[in-house]
């Protein structure tokens, strides 16, 4: 029996054959040094977004002898269980106001952002979203830097646009739309000799029949032939702010008719006293002409 056992250790060895779907994919020599690779190279693999990692199943081991020159494949059986490995990785989105602005590799980054943005401006509405996927194409993220840099960006359009709306906003009315594209022709205030006073409002000169519009929500209030003024639209838009149009060609409106910002209301014309194609826009806070380009077009 000695003789037998001294023959067999000396032609075989023991090894753990390998099975995944009870397919033998290989031989390993020690079964607890070999689930230390699985830890290492599958389940803890680390690279960028990585957040975890699953294999598809667990290896099945068999202790077997066999002949001494069998080799041994622990790295070939982890590639083959690598490429059944599921991936799921993580970034994270910045968003301002509900609008996503970019994307970083993890959250720590995405916090740093958030809070140097909060010191610029703490009311601005900033939210993280976490992202899980296992596409690895669908990650579009940047740098901490490049990131900041477009989101401080956005920062400031949005408070220039803050400020143009502010500008724009009379006793809580804000003037939300351009009347005409054209050309300034007349400011207020000037004198002329076609005028037998100061200029009440601002000529903006532009092509027969373009389209005037509606520079906020309000109601009509006139819509006729007005002396000097032509055919002249009165919108009235409460708070004591009016909005008068005169020149016109066209009036598409009536009085009494609710009219919300971007209505095309009337066209450029020449009517009344004007020497040639434009818009005479008025301003009226309260009954009193103002500036226009305190508002307008500057």
């Amino acid at each position: 029996m000695v003789l037998i056992l001294a023959v067999v250790f000396i032609k075989y060895k023991p090894i753990y054959e390998v099975k995944l779907s009870g397919e033998t994919v290989g031989y390993i020599e020690n079964k607890d040094e070999f689930k230390k690779m699985i830890n290492a190279d599958i389940k803890n693999y680390k690279s960028k977004n990585v957040a975890e990692v699953e294999i598809k199943e667990e290896p099945e081991y068999e202790l077997k002898l066999v002949a001494k020159k069998q080799e041994t494949n622990e790295n070939d059986i982890i590639v083959d269980m690598q490429k059944d490995m599921t991936i799921k990785y993580k970034y994270f989105d910045i968003y301002m106001n509900q609008e996503k602005i970019d994307s970083v590799d993890n959250l720590e980054d995405a916090q740093n952002i958030t809070e140097d943005v909060k010191q610029k401006d703490d009311k601005i509405e900033l939210e993280i979203k976490e992202n899980v996927t296992e596409n690895e194409d669908e990650i579009k993220t940047n740098s901490i830097d490049v990131a900041k840099q477009n989101v401080l960006t956005k920062l400031d359009l949005i408070e220039e646009k803050k400020k143009e709306d502010e500008k724009r906003t009379i006793n809580g009315i804000k003037l939300a739309v351009l009347p005409v594209q054209g050309t300034i022709s007349s400011r207020y205030g000037v004198s002329s000799r076609i005028r037998v006073s100061t200029h009440t409002g601002l000529d903006i000169a532009a092509p027969q029949g373009t389209p005037i519009k509606a520079v906020t929500d309000g109601t009509v209030t006139a819509a006729s032939m007005a002396g000097s003024y032509g055919n002249l639209v009165k919108i009235d838009h409460g708070n004591g702010v009016e909005t008068w149009y005169g020149h016109t060609s066209k009036m598409y409106v009536q009085v009494g008719q609710t009219v919300k910002a971007g209505d095309v209301i009337a066209a450029v014309g020449t009517t009344g006293n004007s020497t040639g194609p434009h818009l005479h826009l008025e301003i009226r806070i309260n009954g009193q002409h103002v500036n226009p380009q305190n508002y307008f077009y500057n």
